[in-house]
């Protein structure tokens, strides 16, 4: 900055959050003088033609879209300063960073800084294709030295050894005592020791004069639950208290509605204080203040301090290794634990800072160890298209433009450093295709295919004939079966079993004998000679048509059991003579279930079909089993190729599939016509929020152009905002007039709805009346106390609700294409919420 003001150029410094961007101001404004700082952010615009701005990153991005009132916001611009450039990583905001270095002029010099970035040298190299030269400045060096301590419920000690890269020796790992029962059970011992209490900790820190300290809880309810539990103690001097009390009643003057009840008030007069989100912005800011003057020993803070709020104490204690998200329970990111941990050590006060673990019932010493020596967590690209984005860049750009752009972006960039091996899988597979398709290109695959379709109709005609072979046999078993019970000695049969060769063979009966069931067993001597003991359901055919052979007294085998046979001698060779003849003139040998009509019809059918096959070209070929086995494989492998090559393309071409999505639901509600953007568009494109085009259609229907200030406030929130609390209640209904315009829109929403589903695009849809009363009514003048005492909500959610629906209210008077009236109500209704608590601090308005 010193650089630029030398060289009469200017500044603009970029920070993600609208809190700390008012803390950049404040500093900026003691270093440089307050006529040379600006400050632009979503409501508020101070000063912005000062060599020196601050602004929140949003802001720039919109800058670089040419959503600027300036004519050339860039004019004279010598560098630009991407605080927390990590940001990148958040799943909402990512893609603004993204954007801002995308297209931003490569003239302007680019400084992005942040504390927790493991893959740098990626980062450095993709802002040196779509920007331009780029060097990292790396350094581990920390001015204050951060020294890792552990507490348990026995003391605070050592966590890491002298190196820094392993536990402390006297570290013990805690291990259950044997005979332990499984977690879960009842009457089961936790997996951990007892973890020490709240008070225990923050006595050790007085102790070793570790204080101040902030105490990182993941949750407002543990925050401040935490003061309740410090209650007795008082960590401040009477010099001290006397100080901060003086500020408090200074503070209560200005801002009556601001101060904090339940307690919180006498808490900080004892050096104790709790800050999270669902705090007063403006009591935040008190808390940050008093603990930067050393006025304030404790804080109890969730891990949002942590996000860029310069607020160093000489201690930070990490209460938990693990906390409660939206997709469940999770450890610690090593990332989270930088951040929180990196508040640690104050640069000119402390010769190091001291970082805390805390033993919890899931987690302990070996936890700590990890995260402690644990590297920082690369970025990754959270891009994501809008509506908005696709409507600036067409606007600038061709669509081969915009391909492009949007292609710069960072994931793009990360998909493509795994694409080299990938490429190269590709390239081997597409060889071995052409070697395989070569050395194959001589088949006639026509003729090999023809083939196998007629091998595969003749087993469907076995399979048929087998099957009415089964059913003509078991009508013949049945009546044969019963036949058989009354045929007398000397009946000429066919018979089928195993045991015989040929089967079916001609036979006669020559003796029954009793069965193991209600049907004899019989006894019969082949046209072979072979004496077999029979079951009924092994003759095939009964021939009572041929007169029955005499019998004459034989010599008949002692067989008992079913199956057995044994050959006859030169008494029965005779008769067996005499059935292999009647055999040879009658044709004893078919089944009778093989003269049913169908199965001699399929059987005929069958033998056509074998015919068929036996003159086919292919019938010949000797290596038929070997070419379908390289032509299955060379099926796999261009499978593989296929999946591959697809599985690439859906890496990098992902975003722009989705810009083409986007693009034709934007032509389908009327904002493109082809690649020309509308009036309709022009609007959605100055917007910005979770869904612009859906926010533009609202403005755009009709529907909330007679609605009255408060009113269109309250339907402004109802379609940008989303509170998702489980336990939300609000005692003020949605008002009529809101409620009658939410309606009409109900269908605009769902076929906006149905159009992104039919794309795959998951962008939200808000239609949410809860809070509208609670708006309208502190549009139009409810008291501060009023308000909270009809909700559930925290005083900051309320605030930060308000805060979000101002932004779109400031918006809507910068959207070509509104009409005035509707554009008038818009500044009324944002000057209407703009009241303190909600309005922003006053020592930021003042020049």
């Amino acid at each position: 900055i010193h650089r630029a003001l030398a060289h009469g150029r200017r500044v603009f410094y970029t920070t993600p959050l609208k809190a700390l961007s008012n803390q950049k101001l404040r500093d900026f404004r003691a270093s440089f003088g307050a006529r040379r700082v600006g400050l632009l952010t979503g409501d508020l615009s101070l000063n912005r033609e000062a060599p020196v701005v601050v602004m929140t990153t949003e802001i720039f991005r919109n800058m670089l879209y040419g959503q600027s009132e300036l004519d050339d916001p860039l004019a004279g611009v010598e560098a630009v300063v991407l605080d927390e450039c990590h940001y990148m990583n958040d799943s909402q905001r990512g893609t603004v960073w993204e954007e801002s270095i995308i297209h931003c002029p490569g003239s302007v010099q680019l400084l992005a800084l942040s504390a927790t970035v493991a893959n740098g040298e990626q980062l450095t190299d993709w802002i040196r294709q779509v920007h331009g030269p780029c060097t990292l400045i790396h350094s581990l060096h920390r001015p204050v030295p951060l020294n890792h301590s552990f507490c348990s419920a026995k003391g605070l000690h050592p966590l890491l050894n002298r190196a820094g890269n392993g536990l402390h020796p006297s570290c013990k790992v805690w291990r259950p005592p044997k005979g332990h029962r499984r977690r879960g059970r009842p009457g089961g011992r936790p997996p951990q020791p007892e973890p020490p209490r709240l008070t225990f900790v923050v006595q050790q820190l007085a102790e070793r004069d570790m204080l101040p300290a902030i105490v990182f809880i993941f949750s407002r309810r543990g925050c401040d639950r935490g003061v309740g539990e410090l209650a007795r103690l008082n960590l401040l001097s009477p010099v001290q208290q006397q100080h901060l009390k003086a500020r408090l009643e200074q503070f209560r003057q200005q801002m009556p509605d601001g101060v904090r009840g339940d307690g919180h008030a006498d808490a900080l007069l004892r050096g104790i204080a709790s800050h999270h989100a669902g705090v007063l912005p403006a009591w935040k800011e008190l808390i940050e203040e008093l603990f930067q003057a050393g006025l304030l020993k404790v804080v109890l803070a969730t891990e949002t301090l942590a996000a860029g709020i310069n607020m160093p104490a000489r201690s930070t204690v990490i209460w938990a290794l693990s906390k409660r998200t939206e997709t469940g329970h999770r450890p610690l990111m090593a990332s989270e634990f930088l951040q929180m941990a990196g508040r640690a050590g104050r640069r000119g006060l402390d010769r190091e800072g001291h970082v805390v673990t805390v033993q919890s019932r899931f987690e302990g010493v070996r936890e700590a160890g990890q995260l402690a020596t644990s590297p920082a967590d690369p970025l990754v690209s959270q891009f994501t298209p809008s509506y908005s984005m696709v409507l600036n860049l067409l606007q600038r750009y061709s669509l081969n433009q915009t391909q492009e752009l949007v292609e710069r972006s960072f994931g793009r960039y990360l998909a493509s450093l795994g694409l080299v091996d990938e490429q190269q899988a590709i390239e081997q597979l597409a060889e071995q295709v052409e070697i395989m398709d070569q050395e194959l290109a001589d088949v006639p695959w026509q003729d090999l295919d023809s083939y196998e379709k007629e091998r595969a109709k003749l087993r469907e005609e076995h399979r048929l004939l087998r099957t009415l072979r089964q059913q003509a046999a078991e009508t013949v078993a049945h009546d044969l079966t019963l036949a058989l019970q009354f045929a007398s000695q000397g009946t000429v049969v066919t018979v089928k079993s195993p045991h015989l060769e040929p089967s079916p063979a001609a036979a006669v009966l020559v003796d029954k004998r009793p069965g193991p069931g209600q049907f004899p067993l019989l006894l019969c001597l082949t046209e072979g000679n072979v004496w077999l003991l029979l079951p009924c359901r092994d003759v095939v055919a009964f021939h009572g048509e041929l007169s029955c052979l005499t019998v004459a007294p034989l010599t008949m085998p002692p067989l008992r059991k079913a199956g057995e046979r044994r050959h006859g001698d030169g008494s029965s060779h005779g008769l067996a003579l005499s059935v292999a003849a009647l055999a040879r003139r009658h044709d004893l040998h078919t089944a009778r279930y093989d003269l049913a009509a169908e199965v001699q019809e399929q059987a005929r059918r069958v033998a056509a079909q074998e015919k068929k096959l036996g003159g086919h070209p292919a019938q010949a070929w000797r290596d038929r089993k070997r070419l379908k086995q390289k032509r299955h494989r060379l099926e796999t492998v261009q499978q593989e190729l296929e999946d591959r090559r697809r599985q690439l393309n859906d890496r990098i071409g992902r975003h722009w599939r989705m810009v083409l999505s986007l693009i034709d639901i934007l032509r389908h509600f009327a904002c493109l016509q082809k690649l020309e953007i509308t009036p309709a568009g022009r609007v959605v494109s100055a917007l910005r929020g979770d869904n612009e085009l859906w926010l533009g259609l609202a403005l755009l229907s009709g529907y909330l152009d007679t609605l009255p200030p408060p009113e269109l406030a309250a339907a402004m929130e109802a379609v940008s905002t989303e509170v998702s609390r489980n336990d939300l209640w609000c005692a003020y209904p949605p008002p009529p007039l809101v409620m009658e315009a939410l309606t009409s829109l109900q269908s605009l929403r769902r076929e906006l709805d149905r159009q992104q589903d039919h794309h795959g695009i998951t962008t939200p849809i808000w239609w949410e009346p809860e809070l509208t009363g609670l708006v309208a009514a502190w549009a139009r003048g409810s008291s501060w106390d009023g308000l909270m005492a009809k909700t559930s909500l925290d005083e900051g959610d309320v605030v930060r609700v308000v805060r979000r629906t101002m932004d779109v209210l400031a918006q809507i008077p910068h959207c070509p294409g509104l009409n005035e009236p509707l554009r008038r109500t818009a500044r009324r209704a944002h000057a209407a919420l703009n009241r303190f608590p909600v309005k922003e601090a006053s020592d930021i308005t003042v020049e």
